[in-house]
């Protein structure tokens, strides 16, 4: 195989060394900080520490913490950034209430919490209990999603709630399950390094996650391997990149199995010492003959044999994934597929293997533990009573307070609504009316509800206009608690700004309603943050992922973060300095202690291209100073900087050629849901036949396709069909 030049470091490295970067350069004697905090940054999963420089009372900058295990002193143009959106000027400084005249106006704290309070009590009372729901985040601290979900749950009595981790993750918990028997990532960020192949699918990592890209860079042994419909900015670097058709990942895994078996390249003593389910997985590949594969997907067979080629005896695999999976129609069979490969060649549980997913959100795996959403707390099951009734003893309540059931998934909450049978929603720390899918007809649903409320740190965001009451929360960096990132680490988030004016952090805000609500004493030990990480280590205890053993905030920041598991037998014991993963012993968390192989077979798109939407949209990350509905990012110049604000639609040269587009070329991008105005880029970077648009425009939702994976409930962002339509000069 040909070796493709790799690049030293991205962007970001070049930033963070570059002398007066975006750090503090040469400042004046005056400017000196008086001491510096570490905190955990606030953006993406990778969980980079970040140093906090400040003097008397103000954050004045930051610089990335040199030696922590995550980013060793790097950070990506976010990071950098991370303190701009503090100093916003649409900082929402008092609660909102909207008044008579359809007009929000600043009300007092207890005019808003008992607006709040009274008005869900009295919806629940009209329509039962079920009519209020609530949906979180994977943005706030853990300790503030565990408080959030034993209020809403057991002290409010809501049964359905759940948050925006289903929008990035909830196809990777789902995988896990199935195949580990709990929500276990396996890996460490070292295993990117140790790896004789690197496999990225649906994952445009020197983007979405530039830290991780550093670990990739320095493994200059590996050969990396892309898969994806575009030639993204991490494609165009790899040595091998499959530019695949749209959502036919599962017939090129599945066939990729095939020819392992076939081959006899199957790690047969470890599938048969520590697996489950390899005579079905057999019979069920045997339909993907290497021609079928070809045919379907729009790979070379020379392309398959060099991939397949890749996975011979005796090299460390290790396959990773992001939203290019977990957002699809058929995702949860695609992210066992990759699991599958993983287990047949005995790729898991040694140095640079493992069938790895890459978390969304800041603390998106602290919201699939600890959230109390479709989960009860630790991974456990609303459905089982022993699980119910060991929480209720540890959270000292009475078990009859823990919902018998699981809540609705987003989609069914929003559903719901469209029913009429949820006519209270409590929005918090998320842009809904942005970031769901087809969020033209979400927009029109939240206007039918009786009582919206929304607690965020901006007054300018969508959904906060559809909002009769507005929470004014404190953002990361005036507040403190931990995140949990992709690998498992838990560090510390510190408090290193004051809220502006009379705004209130989250954990702040739900001891007000529970005090409202009249349930104040159920926590009485939820005193702050701290106490209850204290009572989270309780609920983990015994549980895969039991941090029991971590001597609090204070021992995180000393060693630089823990992994989990770190059990209560472990307390007192040095912490590695290198990253640990699971499975090294071969056991899983099933029954049997057997990992499972899980197979589907593929299903088309429930929407598919036609004469008169003849193109597939495809959407994803625009930059690596983009984040999620740009919220936060639009706030600083230099981020602004980096993007592209308005939307652009990427066209193959052949597409726009029949349809008279040229370059630069303002157009129309329509679905059979709305309609999108974009300037027209020709790049063969897309496919004959496929468009891109980036997703962090609130315009792009107006387009996607509301389609979700049977099993996970995650929505299908990745695949919708859409004609691009050149603008006369003129028009609208």
């Amino acid at each position: 195989m040909t070796r493709l030049r790799r690049f030293d470091g991205p962007l970001t490295r070049m930033l963070a060394r570059a002398p007066g970067g975006f750090g503090l350069g040469q400042v004046p004697k005056d400017l000196v900080p008086e001491r510096v905090v570490a905190s955990v940054c606030g953006f993406c999963s990778t969980g980079c520490c970040l140093d906090i420089h400040i003097k008397g009372e103000r954050a004045m900058n930051l610089t990335p913490t040199a030696g922590y295990p995550v980013n060793d002193g790097a950070a990506c143009p976010k990071g950098w950034e991370s303190l701009a959106p503090l100093g916003a000027p649409d900082r929402l400084t008092s609660p909102l209430i909207r008044n008579r005249h359809g007009e929000l106006e600043p009300a007092s704290w207890e005019q808003a919490i008992a607006r709040m309070t009274e008005g869900f009590k009295a919806i629940a009372a009209r329509h039962g209990p079920e009519s209020v729901a609530f949906l979180s985040t994977g943005q706030i601290v853990t300790e503030e999603m565990a408080l959030l979900g034993a209020l809403a749950k057991f002290g409010m009595g809501m049964l359905h709630g759940d948050g925006n981790t289903r929008q990035c993750m909830a196809t990777s918990v789902a995988a896990h399950k199935r195949a580990f028997g709990f929500d276990a990532p396996p890996y460490t960020y070292d295993d990117f390094e140790y790896s004789d192949t690197i496999v990225l699918i649906g994952s445009n990592l020197a983007i979405a996650h530039p830290i991780l890209w550093e670990r990739v860079s320095r493994n200059r042994d590996a050969a990396l391997v892309v898969i994806d419909p575009r030639c993204t900015e991490t494609a165009s670097v790899a040595d091998l990149h499959l530019q695949i058709r749209p959502k036919t990942d599962l017939v090129l895994l599945a066939g990729v199995a095939r020819e392992l078996i076939a081959r006899g390249w199957v790690d047969w003593r470890f599938v048969e010492a520590h697996t489950a389910g390899f005579p079905e997985l057999r019979q069920h590949v045997e339909a993907f003959r290497v021609e079928r594969v070809v045919d379907e997907t729009g790979v070379d067979r020379q392309q398959f044999d060099q991939f397949v080629d890749l996975f011979a005896p005796g090299r460390s695999v290790s396959l990773w994934w992001t939203m290019g999976v977990n957002q699809g129609h058929d995702a949860v069979a695609t992210a066992n597929g990759i699991i599958n490969l993983a287990l047949l060649t005995g790729n898991i549980g040694r140095p640079g293997t493992g069938a790895n997913s890459i978390t969304g959100q800041c603390n998106a795996m602290g919201s699939r533990l600890f959230s109390n959403t479709t989960n009860l707390f630790g991974g456990r099951d609303f459905a089982d009573p022993k699980d119910r009734a060991e929480v209720a003893t540890l959270l000292d309540i009475d078990v009859d307070r823990i919902p018998d059931r699981p809540s609705y998934a987003y989609d069914q909450i929003i559903e719901g609504i469209h029913r009429g049978t949820i006519r209270g929603l409590w929005i918090i720390a998320t842009n809904s009316a942005h970031s769901w899918i087809n969020n033209s007809e979400l927009r029109s649903l939240l206007d039918r509800l009786e009582l919206l409320v929304v607690q965020d740190l901006f007054g300018t965001t969508e959904t906060v206009a559809h909002a009769d009451v507005v929470l004014a929360a404190a953002g990361w960096g005036e507040k403190e608690g931990t995140f949990i990132n992709s690998e498992r680490r838990i560090g510390v988030v510190r408090r290193v700004a004051a809220p502006p004016v009379d705004a209130k952090s989250d954990f702040e805000i739900f001891r007000l309603v529970a005090q409202a609500w009249g349930c104040a004493d159920m926590f009485r030990e939820w005193t702050s943050p701290e106490a209850v990480f204290g009572i989270l280590q309780r609920l983990s205890e015994g549980q895969p992922c039991d941090f029991s053993g971590i001597d609090g905030y204070a021992q995180l920041e000393r060693v630089g973060g823990i992994q989990w598991p770190w059990p209560a037998e472990r307390r007192g014991q040095d912490v590695p300095r290198v990253g640990r993963r699971l499975f090294g012993d071969g056991q899983f968390f099933t029954p049997d202690g057997r990992a499972r192989f899980v197979v589907s077979d593929p299903v088309p798109p429930p929407e598919r291209p036609d004469d008169r939407y003849p193109l597939v949209l495809l959407t994803g990350r625009g930059s690596a100073a983009d984040w999620h509905t740009r919220t936060r990012t639009s706030k600083s110049a230099t981020l602004r900087a980096l993007t592209c604000r308005e939307p652009v639609v990427d066209v193959h040269p052949n597409d726009a050629r029949c349809r008279g587009i040229d370059d630069g070329d303002q157009v129309r991008v329509v679905s059979r849901r709305g309609v999108m105005r974009a300037t027209a880029h020709l790049t063969p970077n897309v496919g004959e036949g496929q468009v891109f648009v980036s997703m962090h425009h609130a315009e792009t939702n107006r387009l996607t396709f509301p389609a979700f994976d049977p099993v996970s409930r995650q929505p299908a962002y990745k695949y919708a069909a859409v004609e691009v339509e050149r603008l006369r000069p003129g028009a609208g």
